[in-house]
C-alpha cells in the first residue's frame, strides 16, 4: 500500500489523512486481522496473534475472507457489466487489497465513479492507495460513520462524486455482522437504500452460521472474547437484508455459490461461512 499522497486528487477535507493518527499497533484491529488471513502486510504482531489463535479453532476462516474478497470481485464485475452501474458506495471499506473495488469497476468502465466510507483512522491512513482511479473516472474516499446514513449522503464528497438521481450500487461487504443489534442493522440498511433512485442495487455479504453452526459459533466467540465483537446470522436472517428487493439469482446465498469462478468452486461448503447476494430496487 506504497506510494506518496496524491495531492491533487483531495478535497480540503481529505487533508486530514495526513495527520497523525494513533494505531494503537498493541491491540488487535478487525481491518488488520482480516488484512492479514487475506494475506496483506497492514497487520501488527497483536493482529496476527489473535488471528493465529482464531485459526488454530476454525483454520477453514482463512479460506472464507478470501472466498467473500472474491465474491466483491464478481458482485461488483457484475454490477458494472451486466447492470449497467457506474456508481458505488463502499461503506467499511476496510484496509486496501487489490484488486480494490473502484480497479475492479473501472477496468469494465473507466467512467465508473466510487466513493469508500470507513470511520477507522488506520484505514484513514491507507486512503491514499483509494484515491487513485482512472482519469475519466473519480475515487473518493471519506471518514464517516455506517451509524450515521444520512450523514453519509448528504456529505459533500458523496454528493460531489456520485449524482443520487441515478442508480447507485451500495456495497455492504462483511461490515452488517459488526452491527449485532438486528433492528439497528435494518434500520442502517432502510435509511440507506431508501433516498436511492429505482435501479439502484445493494450487495452484502455477512457471516453466517448454517454452514458449520459450531465452528462458526465458535470462532465469533473468538473474537468476541478479544474484542472484536461479531455476530453470526442464519440464512433467513440474511434473506430479511433484501426484504423490498429484487434478488440477482441465485439470491443470497454461500459467496462461493454466487456466480462462481473457477476459485469458487474448488471451495468446499463447511469451508464458507458467508453468505452474499445482490438485490435490485424497484
Amino acid at each position: 500500500m506504497s506510494g506518496n499522497m496524491d495531492w491533487s486528487r483531495l478535497t480540503p477535507d481529505d487533508s486530514r489523512a495526513s495527520k497523525p493518527v494513533d494505531l494503537r499497533t498493541n491491540q488487535p484491529h478487525s481491518a488488520r486481522v482480516y488484512d492479514y488471513m487475506l494475506g496483506g502486510k497492514d497487520n501488527f504482531a497483536a493482529d496476527r496473534k489473535v488471528a493465529e489463535e482464531v485459526m488454530a479453532g476454525s483454520p477453514y476462516l482463512r479460506v472464507s475472507v478470501r472466498a467473500n474478497r472474491n465474491f466483491m470481485v464478481r458482485a461488483a464485475r457484475h454490477l458494472v457489466s451486466e447492470l449497467g452501474i457506474t456508481q458505488f458506495l463502499d461503506i467499511g471499506t476496510g484496509l486496501p487489497t487489490s484488486p480494490n473495488l473502484h480497479e475492479v469497476v473501472q477496468a469494465v468502465n473507466p467512467e465508473a465513479r466510487i466513493v469508500y466510507i470507513d470511520n477507522d483512522p488506520i484505514v484513514l491512513q491507507h486512503a491514499r492507495a483509494l484515491l487513485v482511479g482512472t482519469p475519466v473516472g473519480k475515487t473518493a474516499y471519506i471518514d464517516a460513520d455506517i451509524h450515521d446514513p444520512e450523514g453519509i449522503l448528504n456529505s459533500p464528497e458523496v454528493r460531489q462524486t456520485l449524482d443520487l438521481d441515478k442508480p447507485v450500487a451500495l456495497c455492504l461487504i462483511a461490515i452488517l455482522h459488526f452491527i449485532p443489534d438486528e433492528q439497528e442493522a435494518h434500520d442502517i440498511v432502510r435509511r440507506l437504500m431508501e433516498p436511492l433512485p429505482p435501479g439502484s442495487a445493494m450487495a452484502m455479504s455477512t457471516i453466517a452460521i448454517d454452514a458449520a453452526p459450531e465452528r462458526v459459533t465458535s470462532a465469533v466467540a473468538a473474537f468476541n472474547a478479544r474484542g472484536i465483537a461479531s455476530k453470526t446470522r442464519t440464512r433467513a436472517e440474511v434473506d430479511l437484508f433484501f426484504d423490498g428487493l429484487d434478488m440477482v439469482p441465485p439470491g443470497a446465498t454461500p459467496v462461493h455459490h454466487w456466480h462462481p469462478d473457477d476459485e469458487a468452486k474448488s471451495l468446499k461448503d463447511n469451508e464458507v461461512s458467508m453468505y452474499g447476494g445482490i438485490g435490485i430496487k424497484r
